[in-house]
Formats: structure tokens, C-alpha cells, sequence
């Protein structure tokens, strides 16, 4: 690896050093004085605290690492506040109000009614077990921070702890990451690695405060695991391993990408034995790590035997049993001739392959081993999904990323990965490689499924870290030898006065040996710029100060880039709209709340609230009510029952809520001031997804005779008469277009069908609608007490 002229050597360059001199000489101390006295010592002016004597250059570097990576830390815990700071303080999105119940009952009740909880309000009438069905890693997160924070005497409500978080672990993030950066390449990339990620989008977007989501803490254990298991094969040693195994541990126990760790490291294993570079290091660190990593994974109940059962963990048990034998094919190598080698190497072979496969029909066939999960097909088949199971299909995360998206979310740093991976693979070693293999496979899974962009995010920093850091080693060389920026050299230089010369002779052989190895570093960079193939450092200033300049400005458009996204993009809790009006003054839009609000004060906890499964988690954390599905989104088939109900006529649809005990019917609708994500939008979803579970329900009925998906005056008369188009637009002509030749029109999908005017519910009471018609609340009316139908008027007697 060619050497780096690092961020350190620049900045101590650059530092004020002084010497005991007079009053008269300390009024004029100059840049790069070297106090000879004290040998390889400086005194170094640090900003708000003063002169700092007899500090070692290895001293000073420590003390600017650590102040840098505080300084990240803090960044990125301020940059993710934006919400707290534009809103309030409010738990995010969807799934994470149902980790915020979970955190409550552990704080409140205690570990045992945690793991024994049975969840009665949700899956309406199945219930929940609560202790088997999660990954408890990010509420036992929270619950110890409470505990902590009471500790020390600060007194938070457990809903302050939540919301703080993930910006709180976005800083462990960066330490992960400059951790992983410095082990497999230097500490120049690696501070370059902490900042970028502690700021990037694809990070924030599932880090800022409130976003109470398993990744919030996942992402640092997953490259923290990481970075263990290199600092492990660096060393050899099986402590290094155990640790990786305990943050493995806890990435287990937080989320299910814990599989991408479980098949990204067996493949680095895999490809350093390809590249012969099999050492005893690494056949140490694996073993250790893959044992002692899959009993301790065995320990979470959603986990269990999984770990050795599923096919998703097949991989890294295969490239376990390769290692093996591998280790004892070389040990046979060392006391056997070649002859009696080849033919014990080819008795070993046939034997261990013909027990793999024995082994793997027998699992496959018994059924102890598991079959692959419909997400990890979707990864190797992204039309998977669509064609099988369209509950997976249906979760917009779950769609292919498109390339703006990479660009937004990485700004500048998607164009420098690939720059990066070229060094990586121009001097690879045993541990950078796991970077490439990491990088590769994580591009691939992001560009079928968007969700994943969360695990690229990080390795995109490092790669482009990487490639920043070794392209301002080769532009640096020139202006350092020019004197454009002072090296490194400069703090040797002899400036002491007359009457230091005593001492300088003292200290001169130390100062000299230091002198001489500085000299060597600088001649080995300019060593490495004749390697690189550049023109003679004279002709070349003018050209790196350019490119370092270029460097410099895409650095301050990406940083501009994170403040915006984070502050308008990845700010919004989803439960609170918002928008900007010409002045600029922001308009707050609070229905959700206010639906949930409503059922809060109006109904009793055990009231059945029907709505599509987006909402569950927010339902039964907001309105306190029983719902019938939520985002667990674990029994296909009920869900598809749910979706009959919103799909079918007015009738079916009320005989299905009967049969479901439902009181009230929630609706987004987002056609009066443009709401895109609104349930007509996605009633698609509820027909495909039905349709899986129930035959007699066709899509094509609900398009129009071109195949499409119209509400205007050519759509379907089964999509007319369906509950949702009922529920959604009921009344709405009366407030759009009063006239009756005036067209109704949808902010969302244009002119509506004249259908919508004659909208008359029967069976289904409107009890509430928002201020701005964005959620609407309707009763389901119990049956005629002499058992005529609701749609027929009843003579009166």
C-alpha cells in the first residue's frame, strides 16, 4: 500500500509549536519551532485551552484523532435533530411505534411480562405472541440507556430516549466505520469514512431523531462486526473473534439483515483461499467466530434453530467445512510425499463431497433444513415477489432502486466507490479484500430492493474515502515539495536562537533520527507519484492545487447536500405533513394525529378498528384500539381478508366486517389536497393480495377495457362499487363540485367518475373526517334488528 500523506501530517504542519523563550520572543513565535531541549517534544497552542508542553508527534495525532471523531460524533448526532428541532419530539413512521409499545411494556412491566406478552390488540381475533415474533436488541437498547440516564441523575420519559436514539448511535456508527477503515487501509480514509458517514442521506434517512427502527442500531453492529472480524484475522487472536461474535450477537438481535453478515464474511473467507491467502489467522478467526456467533445467534427466541436450519445459513456452513478441510489438507501436505498427498487429497474430496451431498438431500427432503424465505428469492429474483407474493411486493421498500436514488442518497461519494475499489484490488491484502466483496454484493441487493440502501451507504463511504484519501497522497506530493503547503519536514527545521544552542546540541542526535525518518516518508510519497505514473513535481503544482481545489468544492456541495436532506427530505415523522407556501412559511398538516386523537377520546381500547396494514402499528400506539392487521405483516391470509373487505361491494364488504367483529373502518384519502400515498393508490395491493388467498377475485374486473387502472368515467363498475372508492369519495362532490355539471376532480387522479356523486352508504355510518379530508372514519352499522337487509329501505309498520 503506497503511503499516505494523512490529514495529521497537514494539520501538525500547520499547528503553532513554541519553546521556553523571553517575553520579547513569545510575542513572535513562529510556525514549526522546535523546542530541542525536550528531544522529539512540541508545545502545542490548543484553541480554548492554551499552550500544551511536551507533547510526542504520536501524542499530538492522538489527540487530533480523538478530537475529530468527537467532533463527528457530535455533527452527527446534530444533523439528525432537524425533526425534533422542525416538529417535535415524536416517534417516526410506522413500524416504529409498535418498538416503542414493546419498549414501554419492558421499562413498565420487566423482562419477564416482555418475553410472556401476549398482544390481544392486534391481529384481531389471533392475537399476538409478542416475545417469539420480535428482535428485542433495540428495545433492551433503549430500556439500558433509561436505566443509565436515571443513573447519572437525568430523569428522560422513555418516549425522549426512543426519539434520541439512533442519533445517538449514528456517532458509535462513525467510530465503527473509522474503526473498519483504519484496520483495512489507513487513518487519513478512516476520518475521512467516520465524517461521511455520520452525515451521508442513505444513513440519515433511517437514523434521524425518531426514527425508533431496528436499523437504527443494526447498522452499528453490523459494521462493527465487521470491523472486529478484521482486527481478528489482523491479529489471529480468538478474543478479537469472540468480541465480533458478540456484536454479531447483537446485530441478531436487532434485525434480520444479520444474514448479510452471515454470507459477506464466508465469502471473503472463501475468496482469500481462492486467492491463496489462506493463514492460520484466518482459519482461527472464521472458526471462532462462525461457532461461537451461530450458538450465541441460537439464543433469540425469533432466531433459534434457524441458524443452523435455514437455507440462508447453509452458506456459511459450507465455507465452515471447506476451511476445515482445507486446514487438513495442508496439514497431511506437511509430512506426506506428493504422491501419497494427491491420492489422500483425492480419497478426502470424494469423501467430504459425497457427505455434503448425502447430507444436504436427506436435510432438504426430511425438512430439517428450511427453505429459502420469499425476501432473499426476491434478492436473487427480483420478479419473484411480484409473481408469488405480492405482500412483499406491495411494500414500496421492497422495490428496485432507481439510479437518482443512489445519487441522491450518496451524493458524490456513488462516483468515487468505484475509484475506490480499484486501489483496493491494485493492493490488496488480507483484509481490505472483505471491502470489495462487501461493496459488490451490497450494490447488487440495493439495486433490486431500495430498502437495502441502508447497508450500502456505509461501505460507499469507506470506498470513497479510500479513493479520496490515495488520490490527495499523489496531488499533495508536488505542493509539499514546492512549498506550497509546508511539510511535515518543516518541524525540523533548525530556528533556535544563540543561547539554545547548548541544548540543541544535546538533543541534536534525537532530533536528527527524527529528521531523517520524516525525510524518508516524504521521499517514499514522491516514490510513489513516479509509481502512479505523473509528470516531475515541477510541472505539477498547478494541476494537483486544481484538482484539490475540484476535490474540495464537490466536498462542500456534498456537505450543503446532507443539511438540506436531512433538514426537508428525512425530517418528516410521516404522522405530520408539511409544505412551503410562496412566503416561505410552513403550513403543518395534522390529520393523522387528529383521527387518532378522535378514536383515542371516543372509543374504549377494546374497539376493532378495520384499515389497511400500513396503519396497525400506528393505530394501536396512538388511538389505543384493537386493530385487525398491522406492518408484522406475518399471516398472509388474513391480510388478504382485509383486502376482500375494502375491495368488494358494499354488502360483501359488510358481511366480511361482521364476521371480523369490526366497529369502525379507517380510510386515507388523500384526493382533496394531493396526498399521493393514500389508499386508493395502493388498492391494487388489497385486489392482488386478496386475490392470492381467495380465487374468485380477478384484477382485471377493476381495470378498464384498455387494461388500466382508471377512477374517471371509464372505470370498472366493480372498482366503482368497491368499499374503498365508496368510502373515500362519499360527500366529496358536494365539496369539490357542488354544480352538478361541474367535473369532479382529484388532486391525486384527476377528473373522478359521476358515479362518485351518488355515493349513499347503507351499511357504513361516516363519524369522523379531518380538517383537510385526509383520513375519514366510518362506523359499521350493526345488523336491522328484525334482520332486513341494510341496502332495502324497511316499510314502517
Amino acid at each position: 500500500m503506497p503511503p499516505s500523506h494523512s490529514i495529521f501530517d497537514c494539520c501538525l504542519a500547520l499547528l503553532p509549536t513554541t519553546r521556553e523563550q523571553s517575553a520579547k520572543e513569545r510575542e513572535t513565535r513562529r510556525v514549526g519551532s522546535w523546542d530541542r531541549s525536550e528531544g522529539d517534544k512540541m508545545h502545542v497552542h490548543v484553541p480554548g485551552v492554551g499552550y500544551v508542553r511536551g507533547l510526542s508527534q504520536r501524542q499530538l495525532a492522538v489527540i487530533l484523532r480523538v478530537c475529530t471523531l468527537g467532533t463527528i460524533w457530535a455533527v452527527a448526532f446534530c444533523i439528525r435533530m432537524f425533526s425534533v428541532l422542525r416538529y417535535e419530539s415524536i416517534i417516526h413512521e410506522f413500524d416504529p411505534w409498535f418498538n416503542y409499545r414493546a419498549t414501554k411494556v419492558l421499562v413498565d412491566d420487566g423482562t419477564y411480562a416482555f418475553w410472556n406478552w401476549f398482544d390481544a390488540s392486534s391481529w384481531y381475533p389471533l392475537g399476538r405472541i409478542v416475545g417469539g415474533t420480535v428482535y428485542p436488541g433495540i428495545m433492551y437498547t433503549a430500556a439500558l440507556l433509561h436505566r443509565a440516564y436515571r443513573v447519572i441523575g437525568i430523569d428522560l420519559d422513555i418516549r425522549e430516549v426512543c426519539v434520541t436514539l439512533a442519533p445517538v448511535f449514528s456517532g458509535i456508527t462513525a467510530l465503527a466505520t473509522y474503526m473498519l477503515t483504519q484496520q483495512t487501509w489507513n487513518e487519513a480514509a478512516g476520518l475521512l469514512a467516520a465524517a461521511f458517514v455520520g452525515i451521508v442521506p442513505g444513513y440519515i434517512a433511517r437514523s434521524a431523531a425518531g426514527s425508533y427502527d431496528n436499523e437504527a442500531v443494526a447498522i452499528t453492529a453490523l459494521i462493527l462486526t465487521f470491523a472486529l472480524f478484521v482486527k481478528a484475522v489482523n491479529t489471529g487472536s480468538i478474543a478479537w473473534a469472540a468480541l465480533a461474535s458478540l456484536s454479531y450477537l447483537y446485530m441478531v438481535s436487532s434485525w434480520g439483515g444479520y444474514i448479510f453478515v452471515m454470507n459477506v464474511i464466508p465469502i471473503y473467507v472463501l475468496t482469500l483461499l481462492l486467492m491463496g491467502r489462506y493463514t492460520n489467522r484466518l482459519y482461527v478467526s472464521f472458526c471462532a467466530f462462525y461457532v461461537l456467533g451461530t450458538l450465541l445467534s441460537m439464543q433469540i427466541r425469533f432466531v433459534g434453530f434457524n441458524a443452523v436450519q435455514s437455507s440462508e445459513h447453509m452458506g456459511a456452513l459450507g465455507v465452515f467445512g471447506i476451511l476445515n478441510l482445507y486446514c487438513c489438507a495442508m496439514w497431511i501436505q506437511s509430512f506426506s510425499s506428493p504422491q501419497t498427498f494427491r491420492a489422500v487429497l483425492r480419497l478426502l474430496l470424494m469423501g467430504a463431497l459425497s457427505l455434503a451431498g448425502i447430507a444436504a438431500v436427506y436435510g432438504i427432503y426430511s425438512g430439517y433444513i428450511g427453505p429459502w424465505t420469499g425476501r432473499f428469492y426476491t434478492l436473487l429474483d427480483p420478479t419473484y415477489a411480484k409473481r408469488k407474493i405480492p405482500i412483499i411486493a406491495s411494500v414500496a421498500e421492497h422495490q428496485p432502486t432507481s439510479w437518482s436514488a443512489f445519487f441522491f442518497e450518496n451524493h458524490f461519494l456513488v462516483m468515487l466507490m468505484p475509484v475506490g475499489i480499484y486501489h483496493v484490488l491494485r493492493n490488496p491484502n488480507d483484509t481490505n479484500v472483505i471491502l470489495v466483496v462487501y461493496g459488490v454484493f451490497s450494490t447488487y441487493f440495493t439495486g433490486v430492493m431500495n430498502r437495502l440502501m441502508l447497508v450500502y451507504t456505509p461501505m460507499c463511504c469507506v470506498l470513497a474515502a479510500i479513493a479520496i484519501s490515495e488520490l490527495l497522497s499523489v496531488w499533495m506530493v508536488p505542493l509539499k515539495q514546492k512549498g506550497v503547503i509546508p511539510s511535515v519536514r518543516s518541524l525540523f527545521r533548525s530556528d533556535v536562537s544563540s543561547e539554545d544552542a547548548a541544548s540543541t546540541s544535546a538533543a541534536g542526535s534525537t532530533s536528527r533520527k527524527t529528521a531523517k525518518r520524516m525525510s524518508k516518508r516524504d521521499a517514499s510519497s514522491s516514490t510513489a507519484v513516479q509509481q502512479h505514473g505523473t509528470a516531475p513535481v515541477t510541472d505539477q503544482v498547478e494541476v494537483s492545487l486544481g484538482l484539490i481545489l475540484v476535490v474540495f468544492g464537490m466536498g462542500i456541495a456534498f456537505v450543503h447536500h446532507c443539511v438540506w436532506s436531512s433538514s426537508e427530505m428525512h425530517s418528516s415523522p410521516s404522522v405530520v405533513l408539511s409544505y412551503k407556501v410562496r412566503s416561505g412559511d410552513r403550513v403543518f398538516i395534522d390529520d393523522f394525529r387528529e383521527a387518532y386523537q378522535w378514536l383515542n377520546q371516543n372509543t374504549a381500547s377494546s374497539t376493532r378498528v378495520l384499515s389497511w396494514w400500513d396503519y396497525g402499528y400506528q393505530l394501536a400506539g396512538m388511538s389505543n384500539v384493537t386493530t385487525i392487521v398491522d406492518n408484522n405483516t406475518w399471516n398472509n391470509t388474513h391480510i388478504g381478508t382485509v383486502g376482500r373487505c375494502l375491495n368488494s361491494d358494499e354488502v360483501v364488504a359488510h358481511r366480511i366486517a361482521r364476521k371480523l367483529d369490526v366497529d369502525y373502518v379507517l380510510v386515507v384519502f388523500g384526493g382533496l389536497i394531493g396526498y399521493a400515498s393514500d389508499d386508493l393508490n395502493k388498492l391494487i395491493w388489497p385486489i392482488r393480495i386478496s386475490g392470492s388467498v381467495d380465487p374468485s377475485v380477478n384484477e382485471r374486473d377493476y381495470l378498464t377495457a384498455n387494461g388500466e387502472y382508471s377512477i374517471g368515467d371509464d372505470a370498472s363498475e366493480t372498482l366503482t362499487n368497491s368499499l374503498m372508492f365508496r368510502l373515500s369519495y362519499h360527500r366529496f362532490a358536494d365539496v369539490v363540485a357542488p354544480s352538478v355539471e361541474s367535473p369532479i376532480r382529484d388532486q391525486n387522479r384527476g377528473t373522478v367518475s359521476k358515479k362518485a356523486r351518488d355515493i349513499r352508504l347503507h351499511s357504513f355510518e361516516e363519524v369522523f373526517t379531518t380538517g383537510h379530508w385526509l383520513v375519514r372514519i366510518y362506523r359499521v352499522k350493526p345488523p336491522h334488528a328484525r334482520g332486513f337487509p341494510l341496502l332495502a329501505p324497511v316499510a314502517e309498520t
